[in-house]
């Protein structure tokens, strides 16, 4: 990796366009915002700033501030003699260490908080050993699991801004930055949750492939300070929409990407769970663990390599990207336990083929990164269990911008399994199992399950979202009550699997 790379990924290092800079700034004017000082807390190479003092004839004070001292001096050269004969201020400052109180309290009010804060998270920045990062704490307090597999893992840039709008409780202030969507919506949770006093914000979605030639979901959030707690925020397609396309916001606790689609169905939220939804296989090594059948018992695996394998332990694959597709299974999945946590050292006596296979391969299996494998019996898997080789299922693909549930029964007379990216709930009978899918797949549940979802997400469909439905309400509403067995069976299965 070059030094302009790293440096990159360090600092999160997408400079801002000036053109860019200049169509926020313009936003901002035509929505009535008059500053009289504006600060930019990681400038880079300054096109907000520039662009601020340019189209705010109001602004009498500008600080502009960065950590790399090269960005610092482009952009003092780049001060005009009218810029540099008012008191503006340009300097190298540790956004992680800097006095902010103290900056601020010398800017008139009211205050544009302007900019484009670094695109990387902590995890990145921890692989590069790098010190430009917060003090280190789970400023989201996971736990467990959810801390060793990535969920405790945050945006730079969501540190910083739910700084600034800490400052902005005790301020006339405008915030207005450059970040991902789901950074904009975990900042806008946060400081909901928290009761931070702000008005209605808004959220303007910009190209970020042509703005920056990357792929990711990016919009300029834009909060203004207020005596009021507004929860709502409204989003447009772009920069220069003059009207919303949806207003998403914070209802009994919960976020919401469509509010009046969250108000007709949100007697459907469950708080008594009788399924149980289930995430696929998670096994990390799907070169090995992923194999094509060549003839009885010779497989193919992702290394190009044939070996003779025992049936017993393979089983007919879906990805979410076959379920989303509607292929049929291609491969067969090696799953070598039947629980979390079994030891696989039964395998040299009852498939020792299998056993011999994994074994050759096992130096793979042992570099796995995840921590969720350390001091887990050699070849462990995640998401196995009785419900794993459950012939008849209802499943979704989790990563997909689609929401159809699909009923899966057996291939060649053993049951599908699935991969981490789709949820699914195991039943007994493809009767149940039809008649099951049919209602997630009606309107109703469909209004539901839409407004929670955010498309952009990474997984938009998740298995916090799928139990939240109340089975049983969505029933008795659809007037189906007498053709279900459903509690009864979702109760019986709650001890089954």
């Amino acid at each position: 990796m070059t030094k302009e790379s790293i440096k990159k990924i360090e600092y999160g290092d997408f400079q801002t366009p000036r053109e860019l800079a200049r169509q926020v700034c313009v936003l901002l004017k035509n929505q009535k915002i008059i500053p009289k000082s504006v600060i930019e807390p990681t400038c880079g190479i300054g096109s907000f700033f520039l662009e601020a003092l340019d189209n705010f004839s109001s602004i009498k004070i500008g600080r502009a501030f960065d950590i790399d001292n090269e960005y610092v001096e482009i952009l003092k050269k780049n001060l005009t003699k009218e810029i540099k004969s008012k008191p503006h201020k340009v300097e190298v400052s540790d956004f992680f260490t800097k006095d902010w109180k103290k900056e601020l309290d010398n800017l008139p009010e009211p205050i544009l908080v302007i900019g484009n804060p670094p695109w990387v998270t902590n995890s990145q920045l921890g692989q590069l050993q790098s010190k430009n990062l917060p003090t280190k704490y789970n400023f989201k307090r996971m736990k467990g699991l959810d801390a060793m597999t990535g969920k405790s893992n945050f945006d730079i840039s969501e540190w910083m801004m739910n700084q600034m709008i800490d400052w902005l409780q005790v301020k006339q202030a405008t915030i207005a930055m450059l970040c991902k969507t789901s950074v904009a919506r975990k900042v806008l949770m946060n400081a909901w949750r928290h009761d931070k006093k702000m008005s209605i914000a808004k959220m303007h979605v910009i190209d970020s492939k042509l703005h920056f030639n990357i792929s990711a979901d990016a919009c300029l959030l834009t909060i203004q300070s207020s005596n009021q707690q507004h929860k709502e925020c409204e989003v447009f397609e772009s920069l220069s929409s003059s009207a919303p396309i949806q207003t998403i916001g914070l209802r009994d606790g919960l976020l919401v990407a469509d509010i009046p689609s969250y108000e007709k169905t949100k007697h459907l939220i469950d708080d008594d769970q009788h399924y149980k939804w289930r995430s696929g296989v998670k096994h990390d090594c799907s070169k090995v663990m992923e194999v094509e059948k060549i003839s009885a018992g010779l497989y193919l695996n992702g290394l190009g390599e044939t070996h003779e394998l025992e049936d017993t332990y393979l089983f007919p694959l879906l990805k979410g990207s076959d379920l989303a597709n509607g292929k049929i299974p291609r491969k067969y999945m090696l799953v070598p336990q039947t629980k979390i946590g079994q030891d696989t050292k039964f395998l040299s006596k009852v498939a020792p083929k299998t056993w011999k296979y994994l074994t050759k391969y096992g130096d793979l299996l042992d570099k796995r990164g995840s921590s969720i494998y350390k001091d887990k019996p050699r070849f462990s898997i995640f998401g196995v269990g009785d419900y794993t080789f459950g012939n008849w299922k209802v499943a979704i693909p989790a990563l997909y911008k689609k929401l159809e549930f699909s009923v899966i029964g057996p291939h060649q007379n053993k049951p599908i399994v699935f991969d981490d990216t789709v949820n699914f709930i195991a039943l007994d009978n493809a009767e149940e199992a039809q008649e099951l899918v049919e209602l997630l797949n009606s309107r109703s549940a469909n209004r539901f399950y839409r407004s929670f979802i955010f498309w952009d997400s990474k997984r938009p469909i998740t298995i916090q979202l799928l139990k939240s439905l109340d089975i049983d309400e969505l029933q008795s509403e659809s007037g189906q009550e007498n053709n279900y067995s459903i509690r009864k069976t979702a109760k019986q299965l709650q001890l089954t699997y």
